[in-house]
């Protein structure tokens, strides 16, 4: 029985232009050859199964080859090419560095340069996985790497330059090696199944190429288990079924769901992707790259930037024409949220069912917020949201808060004005395709609520912004039910500069400590009870803070404060600045000892108490 050779070792390049995905090293390379321009060291580094490797032993071959090509590659016939690629070469040296990474390996290494080549012109010493050396061998290794014998070239390789002393990446001729592209693998797979007559479906190759993450050697790899498996007969479903991934055509159902905003058969269709074995976190992911390669096929000028196969990309073309940007991209932030969130969440499954009912009612919010305008303004229009409806609309400012109560009370209505929304600058610039353009108005939405006593119901109306939601958050209900103003205070503005004394400053500033103790503004009371004023200018007060967080107390409140000296005083220039001081409290007491003595001197009698009730101080 013939023994097996796995297609990575059996098809690994032998020459520059076997190399796949590595034109920008191997066109350097031979024109380095060409013109004898070879340096000293070279450092090769870039991901896992690039090529790194597989170029530095081509290099070392050819700079020796007796009857090198007019295109600079090997002759693979002369006695140097033949001993070296039967592993008979004293002229080659391969280290691995993952086991020979101590300073007697490198001290050994040095003494073997000092020999000079027996047959051929150079002596080349590979050094793989140079990143694993230690900082005391790289020392050792520096005199040699810089100025080594006209005859030796070292060829170091990593997967990590960033472990390498920069004393060696300034002695070395640094390539780094880029990630193979996807047609580029599944091309050479491809030639790989005609010379080993294996019947393959290009849509399978292009799936182990994308899974091989540009690494040629894992892609050779999966290659060979899938071939196995199959039976010399890779199909797209056995791939597929390989190397657990999620079938395309999942996504492409699951978008037609979402699109038709059709929740029942989205939940079905994920119960199912679970059902199958897939994990949550990787079927959101995958969502999110599907909607990514719909959003890059409804541009023809990024379509190249689909990694698919070609029966693959014509589903997706055709698919995003049936889609909206705006739903894309609001489908990739909530997919991208869910992904963030699905790690800390204890209901993982559940987040992601949320993001997909999220993502079915996204073609609703769009209706809503393209209704067509037949020459008037949509709902932000009274008069035309009162002919639809036969109604008349309440004010987009107010919140009516009706109370009904079981007993024969009669209901009471208390209506509460809202902040008067601030005029948006016009603007020529057009809106953005990508963000949801703003819903002029929401028609009255009744909550009701039923406490012990008897019922309450909440009717709410007004403006959603571009950014909102149609469902308004508990926090602005509970400002809006009291009445308060969600606008921060500012500075009232006057031309009133009168002079004041320090015993109308004191009067105010009492008054207004008592004013902030009436409203359960404790800490804020605390501040102005114990520091008093200090008239520094005409103008300028001087308050003393003991830390930054009585400052920031300070600072939340100053608005109104200074609204309140300013317009009672009459004078509008008015400034308070913070000073930081620091109190010290002397003879604090601590022991019980200290306590009583403290006491004995303030009433001496209790020593007499102490003695004839036979008392002692604990201590």
């Amino acid at each position: 029985m013939e023994n097996f050779i796995v297609s990575a070792r059996k098809y690994r390049p032998a020459t520059f232009e076997t190399v796949v995905g590595q034109n920008h090293i191997t066109g350097t390379l031979k024109n380095a050859i060409k013109n004898n321009q070879l340096a000293q060291a070279f450092l090769f580094c870039g991901p896992r199964g690039v090529g790194k490797t597989t170029c530095a032993r081509i290099l070392a071959k050819t700079i020796n080859c007796t009857n090198i090509t007019p295109d600079q590659e090997a002759c693979g016939v002369c006695e140097s090419c033949v001993s070296f690629q039967t592993g008979h070469s004293f002229n080659f040296h391969e280290l691995d560095a993952a086991s020979n990474n101590s300073v007697d390996d490198i001290r050994s290494l040095i003494e073997q340069v000092r020999i000079p080549p027996q047959a051929g012109k150079y002596k080349i010493y590979i050094i793989d996985e140079v990143h694993m050396l230690s900082a005391n061998a790289f020392n050792a290794f520096l005199k040699t790497l810089e100025e080594p014998p006209s005859y030796a070239i070292f060829i170091l390789a990593t997967t990590e330059k960033h472990k390498i002393l920069p004393t060696i990446l300034s002695r070395c001729q640094i390539f780094d090696f880029n990630r193979i592209q996807v047609d580029d693998i599944a091309g050479l797979l491809n030639k790989i199944a005609q010379r080993e007559q294996i019947n393959v479906e290009a849509d399978g190759l292009h799936i182990i190429a994308q899974k091989a993450d540009g690494g040629l050697r894992d892609a050779l790899s999966m290659f060979d288990q899938i071939v196995s498996y199959t039976n010399k007969n890779l199909t797209y479903k056995s791939v597929i079924d390989n190397l657990n991934i999620l079938d395309y055509d999942y996504y492409f159902r699951l978008t037609d769901y979402l699109i038709n905003a059709d929740v029942s058969n989205a939940l079905v269709l994920f119960d199912e992707i679970l059902n199958n074995g897939f994990d949550g976190n990787n079927f959101i992911n995958g969502l999110a790259t599907h909607l990514r390669n719909l959003l890059v096929a409804k541009d023809p000028m990024t379509v190249k930037l689909l990694e698919v196969s070609e029966n693959i990309k014509q589903k997706y073309l055709s698919q995003s024409q049936q889609i909206q940007v705006s739903f894309i991209l609001t489908s990739l932030n909530l997919a991208n949220q869910c992904d963030l969130s699905y790690k800390n969440s204890k209901n993982q499954r559940l987040q992601v069912e949320l993001a997909l009912i999220k993502m079915c009612h996204i073609p609703s919010v769009l209706q809503l917020a393209q209704m067509p305008k037949n020459g008037t303004e949509a709902l932000t229009d009274t008069d035309q949201l009162k002919k639809k409806t036969n109604v008349t609309p309440p004010t987009p400012t107010s919140v009516a808060v009706e109370k009904a109560y079981s007993n024969d009370q009669k209901p009471v209505a208390q209506t509460f004005k809202e902040p008067e929304p601030v005029a948006k600058p016009a603007t020529d610039k057009p809106q953005s395709t990508a963000a949801i353009p703003a819903i002029a108005a929401v028609p009255e939405t009744p909550i009701k609520l039923k406490p012990e006593s008897g019922s309450m119901s909440i009717k709410l109306n007004g403006n959603i912004g571009s950014g909102g939601t149609l469902i308004p958050s508990l926090t602005a209900l509970e400002n809006l039910a009291a009445g308060v103003d969600d606008k921060e205070p500012k500075y009232i503005v006057g031309d009133d500069k009168e002079a004041f004394s320090y015993e109308q400053l004191l009067a105010l500033w009492e008054e207004y400590t008592k004013k902030a103790f009436d409203a359960h503004k404790i800490n804020f009371f605390t501040i102005l009870k114990s520091n008093p004023p200090k008239l520094e200018s005409p103008t300028q007060i001087k308050v003393a803070i003991e830390n930054s967080a009585q400052e920031s107390i300070l600072q939340s409140e100053m608005v109104e404060f200074l609204n309140f000296l300013r317009s009672r005083l009459k004078n509008f220039d008015l400034t308070i600045v913070t000073e930081k001081v620091e109190r010290k409290i002397q003879n604090r007491l601590y022991t019980s000892t200290e306590k009583y003595q403290y006491l004995l001197g303030k009433n001496p009698k209790l020593e007499e108490m102490r003695r004839r009730f036979n008392l002692d101080i604990n201590p």
